[in-house]
């Protein structure tokens, strides 16, 4: 009766278990409900190779706003010109050292003063933009003060006391002070009077053209020394990387100045200097991706089938290499430009009126007591634009690397 008992029980068990597996594969082809976590399952989309790394950089945010910050440098540099009324080299000796935000003087109906570095009264409208230079009538050098003619009005110029006063040359009554925003020139002038925004267009523009011809030179260079370098081996890789040793200890600043003795200051000269120095890293890079990867099997195969050293390494390891090389390559253009920056403030960079950087920055220590914003503007610019390469650089790394994909 046990043994009946027990055979019921185990046909029941299978009876229920073919029921319950019925019900699944009944359940399998039901349709799933339309929502986004549901599609996930069954379904994604195939990306290619780039369209994987711009999938997995744009999850960066930092990445992102650099991208949007170069951008906006290019733009800014290569089409802001086009909407400023002024030239680079344009000069304004009526209105020097002027800032972006103004000390003006009011009298009454009187139009609104201020006072430049060059010891001027230059009159300001109501919006902020600049008017004329007035007259100059006498100085009066016991009084320190300086008068000058505004429509039959004396206005007198105190000069003795840092930051200079207007006020009535008879009564001493000094006139009444506020800041406005300069509308003529909204970054200032220089010490020539010349525009500082424009000529930050200008400056950023030849150090963005420097930085990028610079760097095309190098990686042409580095790649295809670094690859020869790797992928021969042996007695050529110890000779080509003892080459790159003595061309790396070779002081940079040195190697810049016996270019601009042979050839001359300009920029042609530093793009020399920068395209046949700056190659070295390059190429070590190159040449340590291919040492790593022409051990492969893939690279086995194309010797296999007959393909020869020059196929094997323009078409399979330096593209596998690519990665490594587009981050080296987004680390270099800061590097380039500040490099740049840094000849143009030692004055071995571009001549005057010519505009960079580094030599606004020059031109900038002159006055940089009294006229700090002249050097904290192409400061700032070059800041920015070493943050974004960088972001740009750090999120090309997270995105090229296939450890870090999920």
């Amino acid at each position: 009766m046990s043994d009946r008992r027990m055979e019921e029980q185990k046909v029941g068990e299978i009876q229920r278990e073919l029921k319950q597996r019925e019900s699944w594969e009944r359940d399998m082809w039901d349709l799933l409900p339309s929502t986004d976590e549901a599609r996930e399952k069954i379904w994604g989309r195939s990306r290619t190779f780039a369209g994987d790394v711009w999938f997995r950089f744009r999850r960066k945010p930092t990445a992102i706003f650099g991208l949007v910050l170069i951008l906006a440098m290019v733009l800014f540099a290569f089409l802001g010109p086009f909407f400023t009324p002024y030239r680079y080299s344009e000069q304004n000796l009526d209105l020097v050292n002027i800032p972006p935000r103004m000390r003006v003087f009011s009298s009454g109906d009187s139009p609104l003063l201020t006072i430049t570095e060059s010891l001027r009264i230059v009159t300001v409208n109501q919006d902020g933009t600049l008017g004329r230079q007035l007259r100059a009538v006498r100085e009066e050098e016991k009084m320190k003060m300086i008068i000058f003619d505004l429509d039959g009005t004396e206005v007198g110029l105190f000069y003795g006391v840092r930051p200079y006063l207007c006020a009535d040359p008879e009564t001493h009554v000094i006139y009444d002070q506020k800041t406005v925003w300069n509308r003529s020139f909204l970054f200032g002038t220089d010490s020539l009077g010349r525009d500082v925004l424009t000529r930050l267009m200008y400056g950023t523009r030849v150090s963005l053209m420097v930085a990028f011809i610079a760097v095309t030179v190098n990686l042409v260079i580095g790649i295809l020394y670094g690859g020869i370098s790797g992928y021969a081996g042996g007695m050529v890789d110890a000779v080509m990387m003892r080459i790159v040793d003595i061309i790396s200890t070779i002081p940079l600043t040195l190697y810049v100045i016996l270019i601009m003795v042979l050839m001359g200051s300009g920029l042609a000269s530093i793009i020399t200097a920068l395209g046949t120095t700056y190659w070295v890293e390059m190429a070590r890079v190159v040449r340590g991706q291919v040492l790593s990867l022409k051990s492969q099997d893939f690279v086995l195969a194309a010797r296999t089938i007959g393909s020869s050293g020059k196929t094997i390494l323009l078409e399979h390891l330096i593209p596998n290499a690519m990665g490594s090389i587009l981050v080296t390559v987004t680390m270099l253009i800061p590097s380039a430009i500040f490099m740049e920056a840094f000849l143009g403030y030692l004055g071995i960079g571009l001549q005057s009126p010519l505009a960079s950087l580094g030599t606004m920055c020059n031109d900038a220590t002159e006055n940089l007591r009294t006229c700090p914003y002249q050097l904290f503007i192409p400061a700032l610019m070059i800041v920015l634009i070493m943050f974004g390469f960088n972001f740009i650089g750090d999120g090309l790394r997270d995105a090229l690397d296939p450890k870090l994909k999920k």
